[in-house]
């Protein structure tokens, strides 16, 4: 009895690893935001890749010192904000959907909407919306994103949160946090090395001890 159980599980994860890898299917377009949108980076760009959960306090707290960090060192200096819907924020998975839904739009007001979750982020904490239904909640992004990015992106968002193209994209972002082993936020990655959560900037001066040494050896070497 105790094998036929033990080869019944091996069977099981085996079909389970299967679909997984079978899920890892590389996208069209490499995950991500770009900061500054529109920026190019190459390989003397020191680039940043930053995990974020828009309805994550540690999320937000760490945005503005980081934000600070990137206007210091412009061209030198490059962020990819990947998205990370943690399971236990209730609506992290639909905040991110809008999201990539303004990005499709316009890369300009991506951030700009997350400013936004962040700066009204108690609203969509789960004991806040605990007593809401989803389509309720979907109602109050939209408001959320009408009133910080005008007008016109309401119907945008509206239409844009039944259909499948952001739900798809925001599964791409979850599977490629999962992929580099992400499971929480923020994490940070510096030219492709994960930074431990001592090692993890809460302050603009500690964004400085991590890229000063980066970019001196950078300019010495030229």
């Amino acid at each position: 009895m105790i094998r036929t159980i033990f080869l019944f599980l091996v069977v099981v994860v085996n079909i389970i690893g299967t679909r997984v890898e079978a899920q890892l299917v590389p996208p069209v377009r490499r995950d991500g935001f770009v900061y500054p949108p529109g920026h190019r980076f190459d390989q003397n760009t020191i680039l940043i890749e930053a995990f974020y959960d828009p309805v994550c306090p540690d999320s937000r707290d760490s945005w503005p010192p980081l934000k600070q960090a990137l206007h210091h060192y412009g061209s030198r200096v490059s962020l990819l904000l990947h998205l990370l819907p943690l399971p236990y924020h209730d609506n992290a998975y639909v905040t991110s959907r809008a999201l990539h839904i303004v990005n499709t739009v316009n890369a300009n007001a991506t951030f700009s909407l997350l400013e936004g979750f962040f700066k009204h982020q108690t609203s969509f904490y789960n004991a806040q919306t605990q007593l809401l239904s989803r389509p309720e909640v979907v109602e109050k992004i939209v408001q959320l994103g009408t009133v910080t990015l005008g007008n016109s992106y309401q119907p945008v968002l509206k239409s844009g949160l039944s259909d499948k193209k952001s739900d798809r994209a925001t599964r791409v972002s979850f599977k490629y946090s999962a992929s580099r082993g992400v499971y929480g936020t923020p994490t940070f990655y510096v030219n492709g090395f994960v930074l431990s959560d001592d090692a993890s900037p809460s302050n603009f001066g500690g964004w400085k001890k991590i890229i000063d040494p980066l970019v001196q050896t950078h300019e010495a070497e030229i």
